[in-house]
Protein backbone atom coordinates (compact mmCIF):
# COMPACT_ATOMS: atom_id res chain seq x y z
CA UNK A 1 0.00 0.00 0.00
CA UNK A 2 1.17 3.53 -0.76
CA UNK A 3 -0.20 5.38 2.26
CA UNK A 4 1.60 8.71 2.85
CA UNK A 5 4.19 8.16 0.10
CA UNK A 6 4.99 11.51 -1.47
CA UNK A 7 6.98 10.56 -4.57
CA UNK A 8 7.49 7.84 -7.14
CA UNK A 9 10.66 5.78 -6.82
CA UNK A 10 10.76 5.08 -10.57
CA UNK A 11 12.65 1.84 -9.94
CA UNK A 12 15.88 3.68 -9.09
CA UNK A 13 18.08 4.42 -6.12
CA UNK A 14 17.81 7.88 -4.59
CA UNK A 15 21.00 9.19 -6.22
CA UNK A 16 19.97 7.81 -9.62
CA UNK A 17 16.51 9.36 -9.24
CA UNK A 18 18.01 12.77 -8.34
CA UNK A 19 20.31 12.62 -11.37
CA UNK A 20 17.40 11.63 -13.62
CA UNK A 21 15.22 14.54 -12.47
CA UNK A 22 18.14 16.96 -12.77
CA UNK A 23 18.89 15.86 -16.34
CA UNK A 24 15.22 15.91 -17.36
CA UNK A 25 14.78 19.41 -15.95
CA UNK A 26 17.91 20.66 -17.77
CA UNK A 27 16.51 19.26 -21.01
CA UNK A 28 13.09 20.80 -20.37
CA UNK A 29 14.63 24.20 -19.69
CA UNK A 30 16.85 23.94 -22.77
CA UNK A 31 14.21 22.76 -25.27
CA UNK A 32 11.02 23.88 -23.42
CA UNK A 33 9.27 20.69 -24.54
CA UNK A 34 10.34 17.06 -24.12
CA UNK A 35 8.82 13.62 -24.53
CA UNK A 36 9.40 11.09 -21.77
CA UNK A 37 7.59 8.39 -19.84
CA UNK A 38 4.32 9.43 -18.23
CA UNK A 39 5.39 8.78 -14.64
CA UNK A 40 8.75 10.49 -15.15
CA UNK A 41 6.87 13.50 -16.56
CA UNK A 42 4.55 13.63 -13.55
CA UNK A 43 7.49 13.50 -11.16
CA UNK A 44 9.39 16.10 -13.19
CA UNK A 45 6.39 18.44 -13.11
CA UNK A 46 6.49 18.88 -9.34
CA UNK A 47 10.31 19.16 -9.38
CA UNK A 48 10.47 21.88 -12.06
CA UNK A 49 7.53 23.86 -10.71
CA UNK A 50 9.26 24.22 -7.33
CA UNK A 51 12.36 25.49 -9.14
CA UNK A 52 10.35 28.05 -11.12
CA UNK A 53 8.61 29.30 -7.98
CA UNK A 54 11.99 29.76 -6.28
CA UNK A 55 13.55 31.46 -9.31
CA UNK A 56 10.84 34.13 -9.54
CA UNK A 57 12.74 36.12 -6.90
CA UNK A 58 15.84 36.49 -9.13
CA UNK A 59 18.46 37.46 -6.56
CA UNK A 60 21.92 36.03 -5.92
CA UNK A 61 20.77 33.51 -3.32
CA UNK A 62 18.19 32.22 -5.79
CA UNK A 63 20.96 31.66 -8.34
CA UNK A 64 22.84 29.58 -5.78
CA UNK A 65 19.78 27.54 -4.79
CA UNK A 66 18.77 26.78 -8.37
CA UNK A 67 22.35 26.00 -9.42
CA UNK A 68 22.64 23.60 -6.48
CA UNK A 69 19.65 21.67 -7.86
CA UNK A 70 20.54 21.82 -11.58
CA UNK A 71 24.36 22.05 -11.61
CA UNK A 72 24.28 23.64 -15.06
CA UNK A 73 25.12 27.33 -15.51
CA UNK A 74 23.37 27.95 -18.83
CA UNK A 75 20.07 26.34 -17.80
CA UNK A 76 20.16 28.15 -14.43
CA UNK A 77 20.63 31.46 -16.19
CA UNK A 78 17.89 30.73 -18.73
CA UNK A 79 15.47 29.65 -16.01
CA UNK A 80 15.99 32.79 -13.92
CA UNK A 81 16.26 35.38 -16.71
CA UNK A 82 13.85 34.07 -19.37
CA UNK A 83 11.44 31.43 -18.09
CA UNK A 84 10.59 32.62 -14.56
CA UNK A 85 9.68 36.21 -15.63
CA UNK A 86 7.10 34.73 -18.04
CA UNK A 87 5.26 33.25 -15.07
CA UNK A 88 5.51 36.25 -12.74
CA UNK A 89 1.73 36.68 -12.60
CA UNK A 90 0.96 32.95 -12.21
CA UNK A 91 0.74 31.17 -8.88
CA UNK A 92 1.55 27.71 -10.19
CA UNK A 93 0.69 25.46 -13.09
CA UNK A 94 3.72 26.37 -15.17
CA UNK A 95 3.86 23.09 -17.09
CA UNK A 96 1.37 20.87 -18.86
CA UNK A 97 1.49 17.15 -19.58
CA UNK A 98 -0.11 15.63 -22.67
CA UNK A 99 -0.33 11.86 -23.02
CA UNK A 100 0.89 10.42 -26.31
CA UNK A 101 1.12 6.89 -27.67
CA UNK A 102 2.52 3.89 -25.84
CA UNK A 103 6.18 3.17 -26.58
CA UNK A 104 6.65 0.43 -29.15
CA UNK A 105 9.29 -1.65 -27.35
CA UNK A 106 7.69 -2.10 -23.93
CA UNK A 107 4.28 -0.43 -24.29
CA UNK A 108 5.14 2.16 -21.63
CA UNK A 109 2.82 5.19 -21.59
CA UNK A 110 4.59 8.26 -23.02
CA UNK A 111 3.86 11.94 -22.45
CA UNK A 112 4.97 15.35 -23.63
CA UNK A 113 5.75 17.89 -20.92
CA UNK A 114 6.06 21.55 -21.86
CA UNK A 115 5.85 25.02 -20.39
CA UNK A 116 2.47 26.71 -20.57
CA UNK A 117 2.34 29.52 -23.13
Amino acid sequence: MRHSNDYRKLGRTSSHRKALLKNLSISLIKYEKIETGLFKAKELQSYIERLITQSKKADSSTHRLVFAKLQDKSSTKKLITEIAPRFASRNGGYTSIHKTINRRGDAAPMAIIEFVK
